[in-house]
């Protein structure tokens, strides 16, 4: 269970792949388009599964660059559904999940091709678009840092 890819996310909406990324407690990705914004919860760091995204491009016939997921952090061995509501960390880094990051439009724009339209694509990534994420403290992440659920609350 580690990171396998990590992008920083332009304002023109490209992500730009990095070996290792500066996070900001509350914040997010230092650089990143959504660094800063806070006024909802879950808009500090995206994270899905590469193996989604695997699943996808051979069930579909076509190579898939996993930087058209527009996510921050692609993940293998790690089932991101069961961490909402939950904190965990990321090389040595807190974060709270907090929601599914459904897919949008947009993916399903960027993925759709004559056999395959926009809107089915969208359905395809329902419940398996990833996660959203809080940042709870600051640090560098990098590609092959591993995971680790948060120890259980001390029984009172």
């Amino acid at each position: 269970m580690h990171i396998e890819r990590l992008y920083i996310g332009l304002p023109d909406h490209c992500q730009v792949e990095h070996q290792r990324v500066e996070l900001s407690a509350g914040a997010g990705i230092v650089g990143d388009r959504y660094f800063g914004r806070a006024d909802e919860p879950g808009q500090n760091i995206t994270l899905i599964e590469a193996e989604v995204l695997e699943a996808f491009a051979l069930a579909h016939h076509r190579a898939i660059d996993f930087s058209i997921s527009r996510r921050n952090v692609i993940t293998r061995g790690l089932r991101l559904n069961e961490l909402v509501g939950r904190e965990f960390q990321l090389g040595g880094l807190r974060l709270r999940g907090v929601e599914l990051c459904e897919p949008c439009a947009g993916l399903g724009q960027s993925l759709a091709s004559a056999e395959l339209p926009a809107p089915a694509i969208v359905r395809y990534f329902l419940r398996r678009g990833g996660l959203r994420a809080d940042v709870l403290s600051s640090g560098t992440l990098s590609v092959g840092d591993g995971f680790l659920p948060s120890p259980a609350p001390a029984a009172a």
